[in-house]
């Protein structure tokens, strides 16, 4: 019977950073739940990080839109909208890949 071995290289791509932060973004949701619609905000996070949205970055940049305004209506606490601000920054470019044909 032979193994498949695991790889012990990756390539890091925008895709790992942008998973990062999404990670972060929940974590943060997650230590300061129970202001207003954290909730709703944990909701759509998870919605950004399905198999869907991973596979359609259009529909998690309108998941995203829903997360900065829920949060920034909610006045969400600064960590929070830090860690908006860095997954924005990661979408970005992730659009930016996918639309020169990189990813």
């Amino acid at each position: 019977m032979t193994f498949i071995q695991e790889p012990t290289h990756y390539l890091k791509t925008v895709l790992s950073d942008l998973q990062g932060a999404w990670s972060v973004l929940r974590e943060e949701v997650v230590n300061n739940f129970g202001f207003e619609n954290s909730d709703k905000l944990l909701f759509h996070i998870d919605e950004a990080m399905s198999w869907e949205s991973v596979r359609n970055l259009q529909k998690m940049k309108t998941e995203f839109i829903f997360i900065r305004n829920i949060a920034l209506i909610s006045e969400a606490d600064e960590e929070i909208l830090e860690a908006i601000d860095d997954v924005q920054a990661d979408l970005d470019e992730a659009l930016q890949s996918l639309a020169e044909g990189e990813i």
